[in-house]
């Protein structure tokens, strides 16, 4: 299974047309990230967004944006473990709440919070954390057997280090730079699908 997480700077093509191109795929779901935009500027985007996925029947998840969310009626949010944890108890609205963290005891910690999924990484060397080392395949291991939840690495990962993702026990990964640059996104997503 793939999550796509976008990176609209990265592309050097049209971002909408390659968002539906990926949509058109259906993956897991597509986290909107696009942490550069300030809230209004984010809002416009995610209606775009959201607009494309529900073209494809594609889930749309909102990065950290939980009222731009309700305000356009995503039914998905993702968010980074510390604000998950402080609203755990406003997010029964959501069908889709995806969780970024960092270690296995992040992982233990979600039992009773209302997290749908689980990304966990960066597992191998990545651009996007330039200078920052990988935590690898026993990380991600530690956190697929620490949480009942479907967990996607996220990180470096191409077709030729998917099998050794899921080996660890993954539910699949989280592709950003990857889906965002390439020439083929059908081909791209092809292994991971």
């Amino acid at each position: 299974m793939l999550i796509c997480v976008t990176h609209r700077l990265l592309c050097t093509d049209d971002f909408l047309a390659r968002l539906d191109r990926i949509a058109a795929q259906h993956p897991y779901c597509i986290v909107l990230r696009e942490k550069d935009l300030n809230e209004s500027d984010y809002e416009a985007l995610a209606r775009e967004a959201l607009a494309v996925c529900q073209k494809h029947g594609t889930p749309l998840n909102l990065n950290s944006h939980i009222e731009v969310a309700r305000r356009i009626g995503c039914r998905g949010v993702h968010l980074p473990f510390s604000m998950l944890i402080e609203h755990r108890d406003e997010l029964g609205d959501f069908e889709r709440i995806g969780v970024s963290l960092h270690s296995a005891e992040e992982a233990r910690a979600l039992r009773g919070t209302p997290a749908t999924y689980v990304q966990a990484g960066h597992v191998f060397p990545t651009d996007c954390k330039a200078g920052v080392p990988p935590r690898g395949l026993s990380f991600l291991k530690e956190v697929c057997d620490s949480t009942d939840l479907p967990v996607f690495g996220i990180g470096g990962i191409h077709a030729k280090r998917y099998p050794d993702v899921l080996s660890t026990g993954a539910a699949g990964a989280c592709i950003m730079s990857g889906l965002m640059t390439c020439e083929d996104v059908e081909q791209t997503m092809k292994p991971f699908l």
